[in-house]
């Protein structure tokens, strides 16, 4: 017969087995993400929550994830946007149309509607170029200038809520 004393015993043993798992999980591996303001619009909007997958970040990035960036900013928030230019590229964009060392390069996660002005920017080693996908008001690289690999602190983004938004990014 199961007694009450093992009874409790097996909950605080699972008890501690949860804290362990998430301490694990949100230390190494996850960290939740709060999605302020328009700027990346219609990918995401503003206040969806999800988790961003840190250990992701450690594997290696790649052009058009959506990344989270740890930037000391007027109001200490962190930054969702996405992977545009990479190390040592050249990123221009001319007629609203991308060009990564030269070469045309399609976007095609952008609203119909887009508009990127013109601009060039060069990258050089272990500097990374990211932009909101609503160019128009994004605070972006364009504001802060390049971004360095240690300040890319995750990327992707499982939105958990609200829940008609659920998805990965």
């Amino acid at each position: 017969m199961y007694k009450a004393k093992d009874f409790f015993k097996d909950l605080l043993s699972i008890g501690i087995s949860v804290i362990v798992i998430t301490f694990i999980l949100l230390r190494f591996i996850l960290m939740p993400v709060l999605v302020h303001g328009n700027s990346m619009l219609p990918t995401l909007e503003p206040d969806d929550y999800g988790y961003s997958f840190k250990i992701a970040r450690k594997i290696g990035i790649k052009r058009f994830d959506v990344v989270v960036i740890d930037v000391e900013s007027d109001d200490d928030k962190l930054l969702v946007k996405r992977l545009i230019g990479l190390p040592n590229e050249k990123i221009e964009y001319i007629d609203n149309h991308l060009y990564v060392n030269g070469e045309y390069v399609e976007e095609d996660f952008l609203a119909d509607d887009a508009y990127t002005a013109d601009f060039a920017y060069e990258l050089g080693d272990n500097e990374y170029f990211v932009m909101g996908d609503n160019r128009l008001i994004s605070k972006d690289s364009r504001f802060y200038g390049s971004f360095s690999g240690e300040q890319i602190i995750a990327s992707h983004l499982l939105v958990l809520f609200p829940f008609g938004h659920l998805g990965v990014k």
